[in-house]
């Protein structure tokens, strides 16, 4: 288990919802969640969260009467329902109605990490808007069979596609992330992408492939994008990260060799950093004007308990996954 506590939860990290997995063929049972007046929606735009700012603030989140206006969506997702039994459903528009849909009054088109960046709603609610968008992308772009090619079509309310042709059956994939720290006592490893903003690093990251382990993907990607090589690896914690679905595995590895070499093609820049440079990043001190990712990235997260706990993680992550 994670050490992280529930003051500090990664905000894509939580989601409260029932998903009620084992209601989703039943049509008529989604249909009556549907109706009932406490029932609450989300709405996109293409990929991009329709607001609504018609009251004091701005909601993600919309009531049957507040779609009005919004026409008829092209797909909808049973989420689940909340903590206070009210259901949620994830509801998609074209792209192309974009314009049409921001000149509705009281409604903002606001992209997902700008939401997120901005601390604009709490965790719980980030987290569950971030799982709509990963759902309706997943659609987005596997509107036909892998199998034989023909068109599938959407079932399970919005949890699976069916292909009528060959009779496959096609359910949401998540593609797995290693990211991490590697730590030499009381440095770690830092790099930055191009796309990053200005000054920004942080921790490694890259794809696991198949018949590869969480450990073997971290000595790897470590290797690859900075030339350390590293042995113990210790599981910290793992987030949804909705850009488009992947599922981000934070670890702490103890690195054995010391000079890094960089890979252009990966990182613009790769560097030891100590862990009173870390805490800088993280209070926007460092004497460089250099910064950490924003706290809804696991990455935050990773530095974080590094600046706290140093190479304590390792023993502090083992008792906790022994426990």
């Amino acid at each position: 288990m994670p050490f992280i506590d529930s003051s500090s939860q990664i905000d894509f990290g939580l989601n409260p919802l029932d998903r009620l997995s084992g209601r989703r063929d039943d049509a008529d049972y989604v249909a009556t969640r549907r109706r009932e007046a406490a029932t609450r929606y989300f709405v996109f735009a293409g990929d991009v969260p329709v607001l609504d700012a018609r009251d004091e603030g701005i909601d993600p989140l919309f009531d049957a009467d507040q779609l009005a206006g919004l026409g008829e969506p092209l797909r909808e997702i049973f989420m689940g329902q909340d903590e206070q039994g009210a259901a949620l459903f994830a509801l998609a528009y074209p792209a192309a109605d974009s314009d049409r849909i921001s000149q509705l009054p009281g409604t903002v088109l606001m992209d997902l990490r700008s939401i997120a960046s901005r601390g604009l709603f709490v965790p719980s609610v980030l987290g569950e808007l971030g799982g709509a968008k990963a759902i309706l992308h997943w659609h987005d772009k596997h509107g036909f069979c892998a199998n034989c090619g023909a068109p599938s079509r959407i079932s399970a309310a919005g949890w699976r596609r069916d292909c009528d042709a060959c009779g496959a059956q096609h359910f949401p994939r998540v593609d797995p992330v290693v990211i991490m720290l590697a730590i030499d006592g009381d440095r770690c490893v830092l790099g930055r992408q191009q796309r990053f903003a200005p000054g920004m690093y942080s921790a490694l990251a890259g794809f696991l492939e198949p018949g590869e382990t969480i450990e073997d993907a971290v000595r790897r990607e470590v290797m690859e994008e900075a030339g350390i090589a590293c042995a113990e690896v210790r599981y910290f914690a793992a987030q949804p990260w909705p850009f488009p679905s992947s599922l981000m595995i934070g670890c702490f590895a103890r690195a054995v060799s010391s000079e890094v070499v960089i890979d252009y093609n990966e990182l613009e820049d790769a560097r030891w950093f100590t862990r009173a440079e870390a805490a800088g990043m993280i209070a926007g001190t460092h004497p460089e004007g250099l910064s950490s990712p924003k706290p809804f990235a696991i990455a935050y997260h990773l530095m974080k308990a590094f600046v706290e706990e140093g190479e304590g993680v390792f023993t502090r992550v083992q008792s906790r996954e022994l426990e």
